[in-house]
């Protein structure tokens, strides 16, 4: 196995809070945003072992500890500066310890330099790039699931600079953990027909200007290394429209697919655990990269997996004799799953086992219910354009409408037919859209999520005397290599798996796939394809060095979502091309999540409640409340005076008086307390026109911080004028 980016942004993150206790014991301080970066890579017990005495929320009401230091890993964002400021004006630490996941924006730090406080109190400054999270070892999402609407929904254009200027900052990111100051190449569609065609060669463009400014201010980036330099290939979803629609029979995709899997914080399945047990209960059971089961499996066909499965099981049986009782039948599934549930001695490996037994088992009674196997080969025809005997399928139509009549299909699979078969034909007439729709039961509304794919570049219509063009594959298929009859039902490779494989042997089109930069050497690709850029281990590496680092590194974007048979195909090319291969996206795709978005793409707008759209959040008002001063001493009532008027209200919050003092026939009236003036009361003073730029001092570890440096004037795709 290659590296692991799990492990990367881990070690950045322990090394560098390591780097700043020294010894010492310091508080951490975090905020939502952060703390998610921290809990996907690190457990609390990581960080607390590095002398943290507690863990603390930015956001939360907070006990003053002003004899600790403390370590803030934040997100640069402007309500958590004002919690940042709000604690440094109370000195509610010590000395603060700044740790920002990404680039602090120019404005905000003028915000913490023009405070005198912040000066006194802050210790060191520094910037991480690890505003990402590493979901497998060489995948990596952003959790951003607003992504797609924003690329493509008509109605988003304004916000798509900000959006692109936001990926670009975490794919740099990205760049920069991995220590890969890459060549960025970007697919160029050949006979494009959506305005969102060009996203990929803009978004390209402002990675490399944020990698090449990245490199300006950090003389030491990239770090030296014997690898060859990493190539970054920016993609997008218009790319590949079949990959989410057709049915994968690998065990991760086809579990994602077919299974309700919850895929948020966490990945997990929802099962019963011990069942027929006394100890039987329902359990949310974790995908996670520690189970070996599912790291080693989760890319097999679905009937290489359960034929690894149960001969594991068998394995273990054949050791352990007495755990088979006279009538259990060790070549069935359920039957495994009851004898699982007898061995509580191996309590993780039976519940391993048992989840990815129940999976296994769920997925293939789906299979069958829903004729699984009899639409896998007339998809396999619509998405290769060829069939199994490497020729021109015939009989298409007749066979997406066959299995548009069975009652065993459910609406969701005859959607999707009818989709990759628009795709496969490159358009209709719109009366057969709606002859078809009728046909497979499926509401008019649905004719809508259909013409929306031409908004991703698949055209779905046609005029009845338009000329037809032959369209040629982005990859055409060599039609001279036979086709394993066990393979019929997994012809299909992702665009992405085709287009890895002609890198590496050094024969991208570069009219597909141009550089943002055209190398020096027109020959570069040719000599990477042979291997001879330092592809072997130097004779003068040392003896300790793991060959796995002299691996060319390879990372692909994905703009609009990624598909789990997308993240195999970019494991597969790597093992086989001795490359490490790295897919990063916005977010991972099911087929039922992509119809969902398309369908999305002609909702108004304000429905989607994206969260640029929302209003920016506030720094929470407790943070700003002054402690309140001793009470005063009640004063006393001379015999004969005023008291106090029943039903009059106690004093108010922070110890004022709420009325006239007592004490005399005509006492003088109390100064109001100043509440309108504190509630307009600025907490922050700005920055004097005089005052100058200093920065805070610099933490000695990590790595230097990006430079404050406005950008320069550009037009709405980000790129310099003139």
């Amino acid at each position: 196995m290659g590296v692991s980016i799990i492990q990367e942004q881990r070690d950045i993150l322990i090394n560098t809070i390591k780097n700043i206790t020294a010894g010492d014991w310091k508080i951490l301080v975090v905020d939502n945003d952060s703390k998610k970066l921290i809990d996907n890579v690190a457990k609390e017990d990581d960080i607390l072992n590095h002398n943290i005495a507690n863990i603390e929320h930015i956001e939360e009401r907070r006990e003053p500890n002003p004899t600790m230091d403390a370590i803030y890993i934040l997100s640069p964002q402007p309500h958590i500066v004002d919690c940042l400021l709000a604690d440094i004006e109370r000195r509610r630490y010590q000395r603060c310890f700044l740790v920002w996941t990404t680039v602090l924006n120019p404005q905000l730090r003028r915000r913490i330099d023009g405070s005198p406080l912040a000066k006194q109190q802050i210790a060191g400054f520094e910037t991480l790039s690890i505003d990402f999270f590493p979901r497998e070892s060489q995948l990596i999402t952003f959790r951003d699931p607003w992504s797609f609407p924003i690329l493509y929904h008509p109605a988003c254009n304004g916000l798509i600079r900000k959006h692109m200027q936001d990926l670009a900052q975490k794919i740099t990111g990205l760049c920069v953990t991995l220590g890969e100051y890459p060549k960025v190449r970007y697919y160029r569609p050949p006979n494009p027909i959506h305005e969102a065609s060009v996203l990929s060669s803009h978004l390209a463009r402002f990675i490399s200007e944020e990698l090449d400014e990245y490199a300006q201010w950090n003389p030491n980036f990239p770090p030296p290394s014997s690898r060859p330099q990493g190539v970054l290939i920016v993609t997008d979803r218009s790319m590949d429209l079949m990959s989410p629609l057709i049915h994968e029979f690998t065990y991760q995709a086809m579990a994602h697919d077919l299974l309700p899997i919850q895929d948020g914080e966490k990945t997990t399945f929802h099962m019963m655990v011990n069942e027929g047990s006394p100890d039987a209960e329902e359990k949310d059971m974790e995908l996670i990269e520690k189970d070996k089961v599912w790291v080693e499996n989760r890319h097999r066909h679905m009937k290489d997996t359960i034929d690894k499965l149960m001969g594991d099981f068998q394995k273990f049986l054949d050791q352990n004799p007495h755990f088979v009782g006279d009538n259990k039948d060790p070549t069935s599934l359920n039957a495994i799953r009851d004898m699982m549930a007898g061995l509580p001695q191996f309590q993780e490996m039976k519940e391993a086992y048992s989840l990815h037994l129940t999976m296994a088992q769920e997925c293939m009674n789906i299979f069958q219910r829903h004729k699984l196997n009899e639409m896998s080969p007339i998809e396999q025809d619509m998405a290769t354009g060829l069939d199994e005997d490497n020729r021109k399928p015939k009989n298409v139509l007749d066979a997406v409408v066959r299995l548009l009549d069975d009652d065993a299909v459910t609406q969701s699979d005859r959607l999707r037919l009818i989709m990759m078969y628009l795709l496969y034909r490159d358009g209709v007439i719109p009366e057969d859209i709606n002859r078809l729709l009728a046909h497979a039961s499926l509401p008019p509304q649905d004719g809508e999520i259909i013409s929306n794919l031409e908004l991703l570049g698949g055209r779905m219509t046609h005029a009845i005397k338009d000329v037809r063009k032959d369209i040629q594959p982005l990859f055409p298929i060599d039609t001279k290599t036979p086709i394993a009859e066990d393979s019929y039902m997994s012809r299909f490779n992702p665009a992405v798996k085709s287009m890895l494989e002609y890198l590496c042997k050094g024969a991208l089109d570069q009219t597909k796939f141009p550089y943002v930069k055209p190398p020096l050497d027109p020959n570069e690709d040719a000599l990477i394809g042979q291997g001879s850029l330092r592809a072997a281990k130097p004779s003068w590496a040392g003896t300790g060095r793991r060959v796995v680092d002299n691996r060319q590194r390879i990372i692909v974007f994905m703009a609009g979502g990624a598909t789990f048979s997308e993240s195999r195909a970019c494991y597969e090319v790597g093992a086989t091309m001795n490359r490490d291969v790295f897919l990063a996206t916005s977010h991972m795709l099911t087929p039922q999540l992509f119809v969902r978005q398309v369908g999305d793409l002609s909702v108004d707008k304000r429905r989607l409640d994206i969260p640029m759209d929302r209003p920016p959040p506030r720094a929470p008002a407790h943070l700003f409340e002054r402690p309140a001063p001793p009470p005063m001493a009640k004063p006393l009532v001379p015999p004969g005076g005023q008291r106090p008027v029943p039903g009059r209200a106690p004093p108010g919050p922070g110890g004022l008086p709420g009325g006239p003092r007592l004490g005399g026939s005509t006492p003088s009236p109390a100064p109001a307390p100043p509440i309108q003036a504190m509630s307009s009361m600025s907490l922050h003073s700005s920055k004097p026109s005089n005052a100058s730029d200093m920065a805070p001092p610099s933490s000695s570890g990590g790595k230097p911080h990006k430079l404050e440096k406005e950008k320069k004037k550009r037009n709405i795709f980000g790129m310099k004028k003139g």
